[in-house]
Formats: C-alpha cells, sequence, structure tokens
C-alpha cells in the first residue's frame, strides 16, 4: 500500500521538476540580452541579464537559508535548556514523592 502511494507521487514530483526546468530553460534562452549594471565612482559591468537574475536568486536564496538556519539552532537551543529543566523538575517531584512515602514509615 506505501508503494502504491509513494511511486505516483514520486512521478508527479520528476513531471514538476521537468516542467520548471523547461520553464527556467526557456526563460535563459529569452533573456540573453546583455545588460550594464552601473556602481558607484562611474564603474560599470556588462553581463547578461539571466546571469543576474540567477545572482540575485542565489544570493537571496542564501540569506533565507542563513536566516532559518539561525532561527532553528535558537529553538534547538531552547529545545535543549527546557528539556533539562524538564529533567530537573522531575527528579525533584520524584525525591519529593519518594520523602512523602519514607515520612509515614517512621512516625
Amino acid at each position: 500500500m506505501y508503494s502504491e502511494i509513494i511511486l505516483p507521487m514520486r512521478a508527479l514530483v520528476w513531471f514538476v521538476r521537468l516542467i520548471l526546468f523547461i520553464l527556467l530553460f526557456g526563460f535563459a534562452v529569452k533573456n540573453d540580452h546583455v545588460v550594464d549594471l552601473h556602481f558607484f565612482f562611474g564603474k560599470q559591468w556588462s553581463f547578461q541579464l539571466v546571469f543576474i537574475i540567477l545572482v540575485a536568486f542565489a544570493v537571496g536564496a542564501l540569506m533565507g537559508v542563513t536566516a532559518t538556519i539561525t532561527s532553528l539552532l535558537r529553538q534547538r537551543r531552547e529545545i535543549s535548556r527546557l528539556r533539562k529543566q524538564l529533567t530537573r523538575a522531575e527528579r525533584a517531584a520524584e525525591q519529593a514523592s519518594n520523602e512523602a512515602m519514607r515520612l509515614p514509615e517512621s512516625s
């Protein structure tokens, strides 16, 4: 049953990837014009438009991944701290429970 679901999903994912690749390839072919990038102090570079778009996308993706990773690491540290705190609280509760059970015996 599991493979009956997974195989069509894999085929669908590969189909979507193929369509996306064809669309992006067509976009790159249609936008092969050379454009000028003007920087400060009169500096100027000429590149193909598709290359500039690719670099901008890569920089944006890298910034997004970096932001996600820092948030993820912060959450993991918080989870670790809370687990330690929970373990300490459980130990304290267990010790209090053991002491409460010992009290009636000594009376």
